[in-house]
């Protein structure tokens, strides 16, 4: 295998930074929805921040499923991309669009039904309403949120991520916007507090849908992929080969959300304290990890087109590209989360029990960082070799047989383990088995890719497409 030179290494990260950008930015500003709306209820009431941590928990781990199946379209279209199959796309698109609604349907009728499990929490009368009714509302955004997921991912594997990164920040202006005017109640409208924050999200994810439909139409790059042409009724075999290739993201997407949220969930017995500054602490850190993330979903798109060329040695090089630098912003967030994390908690909320705690809990997400930008964007490289189920498998075993478990066993330190510590660790518990859980996903992961690039490569050798 050829060696890459620096000139070589340069250009592929400036090409997988130039998809990237656009993206983080757009990630940020999805993202930043949530901050706004813990950051502004924190500075309401305790009361009001727990309702939303505890809605927002369920809602996180909906909407991030439902995000993880959607990123199928990427790697799909961007197969198609590469091979130069141009006229496959608008078929694909028209099926992913039905299948977004559809899981997005199906998503919000399972987000509210979830809201059963706040009876089994033991929390106070009006937190339980606040957070119940805040899940109610919110779920109103699933089905827009499906389909503007499925032209997220036809427009970013086009490499054109400009329309992801103004949207989303107008999506985050607009959301800001109406949490001031119905969290506190100005322009003579009623205090909604928690509820506010639902109902900003909710419509704003429509406006998105509907922002992303209109440029399409009016910007002249997708003319020759135009998916709405004309009308196309759902295709099932279409939408089964999707979803074959889509669940497992999904439920990988799933069990890293979960186990984070199942946290906030397990930590609401301690009292208001701690789940809100776990919240906190859980909402900065998926900040910081958008940046992996964008990464990983520029390697999707840029393994994607390079394996549809059928160039399986660029698609290696690529790989290990984007994971290097997600790495290395790994060194740099870590360090910076260390040295701030006072001044973050600060930001946040004046409660000084919710700062001290949450600074606490921040030494834990840096803790964390190599290992979360390594799994995220390894996963996102090997989803680009249209491989989605060890992943999957990866981390099922990671969150499910590492982070949960030793998290439960340190955090509530239950009588009948043989092994406990003395009292319970509570939410810091809870977090030494993420990064536990974090750090074996990484790995594996690692390890897979490398297996999997080095078989291809072999493969292409064998048959001989490429020089042994």
């Amino acid at each position: 295998m050829k060696t890459r030179t620096r000139t070589e290494i340069r250009t592929e990260a400036a090409a997988l930074w130039q998809i990237a950008w656009p993206v983080l930015i757009g990630q940020l500003a999805t993202v930043g929805m949530g901050v706004a709306d813990v950051g502004m209820t924190g500075h309401l009431s305790a009361v009001e921040l727990a309702a939303v941590s505890l809605g927002a928990s369920l809602w996180t781990i909906v909407l991030v499923t439902v995000m993880g199946i959607m990123m199928v379209v990427n790697s799909l279209i961007s197969h198609e991309i590469g091979a130069n199959t141009l006229q496959r796309v608008p078929h694909l698109m028209r099926q992913s669009l039905w299948m977004g609604f559809g899981i997005g349907m199906l998503a919000c009728l399972l987000l509210n039904a979830s809201t059963l499990i706040f009876s089994h929490l033991q929390l106070d009368a009006g937190v339980h309403e606040k957070a119940a009714r805040f899940v109610h509302v919110i779920s109103i955004g699933l089905p827009a949120f499906g389909m503007y997921r499925a032209l997220y991912g036809y427009t970013t594997s086009l490499n054109q991520t400009k329309p992801v990164m103004l949207i989303a920040l107008g999506g985050l202006l607009f959301n800001i916007l109406i949490n001031w005017l119905l969290i506190y109640g100005h322009a003579g409208l009623p205090q909604l507090g928690a509820t506010g924050c639902a109902v900003a999200t909710g419509i704003g994810l429509w406006l998105m849908l509907g922002a992303m439909i209109f440029w399409i139409h009016k910007s002249d790059v997708y003319r020759a992929t135009f998916p709405f042409q004309r009308r196309e009724a759902p295709y099932w075999a279409e939408i089964r080969a999707m979803l074959k290739l889509g669940l497992p993201i999904g439920v990988t997407y799933f069990a890293e959300v979960s186990a984070f949220c199942a946290v906030g969930l397990l930590v609401a017995r301690f009292g208001v304290v701690p789940v809100s500054a776990n919240q906190i602490a859980l909402n900065f850190s998926s900040l910081v990890f958008m940046v992996p993330m964008s990464i990983g979903i520029a390697l999707t798109t840029r393994v994607g087109q390079t394996l549809g060329e059928g160039d399986v040695q660029r698609a290696r090089f690529v790989s290990w590209v984007g994971v290097s630098i997600a790495l290395l912003f790994a060194v740099i967030s870590a360090s910076l989360i260390t040295l701030s994390r006072d001044l973050i908690a600060a930001a946040y909320t004046s409660d000084a029990e919710v700062q001290q705690l949450t600074s606490e809990l921040l030494l834990f997400a840096a803790i964390f960082q190599l290992s979360d930008a390594a799994q995220v964007t390894t996963s996102c490289a090997i989803r680009g070799y249209k491989i989605t189920r060890t992943p999957m498998l990866i981390h099922l075993m990671a969150f499910y047989g590492f982070a949960l478990p030793i998290g439960c066993a340190l955090g509530l330190a239950p009588e009948w383990l043989p092994w406990r510590p003395a009292n319970p660790m509570a939410a810091q518990g809870f977090w030494t088995g993420l990064v536990l859980g974090l750090t074996v996903a990484g790995v594996l992961l690692l390890a897979y890719l490398h297996r999997i690039s080095s078989h291809r490569i072999r493969m292409a050798a064998n048959s001989g497409k490429i020089a042994g």
